[in-house]
């Protein structure tokens, strides 16, 4: 009984770990965000803009997205803040993202525009062979644990 209960502990105390430190790793590695300055430059530039919320349907405490994004040809610039996690990718959909099965449907018309490093504010450059005017959405994506974390219609 009593390796029974060290076996048990032990591994509570090892998948806790881990789980700590998927979330915790991505934020003590992420350098330093955006400046506000920044990212106001980059909003002067924009051609559009869309508001990244927590009450999406997908969206939980350990997924989600609030603040302002800003979309222009060159780059996209967000103010606020994500949930922080692994992996994070920006895309653009042609359509309104809300869910992981939307997502999936969805993402053979999506591009993937870069990767996000930061969970208070970013820029991502665009790729001169991306037109943002194009989609209408842009959608953040945890590529590792295959998770919706938030998006935002900008047209």
């Amino acid at each position: 009984m009593k390796k029974l209960l060290l076996l048990v502990s032990h591994t509570l105390a090892l998948g806790a770990g881990f789980g700590l430190g998927v979330y915790f790793l991505p934020v003590l590695i992420a350098p330093p965000p955006p400046s506000a300055a920044e990212i106001s430059a980059q909003a002067s530039m924009a051609a559009y803009t869309g508001q990244f919320r927590r009450d999406l349907k997908d969206s939980d405490a350990l997924h989600w997205g609030e603040g302002t994004v800003f979309i222009s040809a060159r780059s996209i610039a967000f103010a606020g803040e994500l949930a922080p996690g692994p992996d994070y990718k920006l895309y653009l959909s042609p359509e309104f993202v809300e869910t992981e099965p939307d997502f999936n449907r969805l993402k053979p018309g999506m591009v993937r525009v870069g990767d996000v490093k930061t969970f208070k504010n970013f820029v991502v450059p665009v790729p001169e062979s991306i037109d943002p005017a194009r989609y209408d959405t842009v959608v953040i994506w945890c590529e590792t644990f295959s998770q919706f974390i938030t998006a935002a219609r900008y047209k």
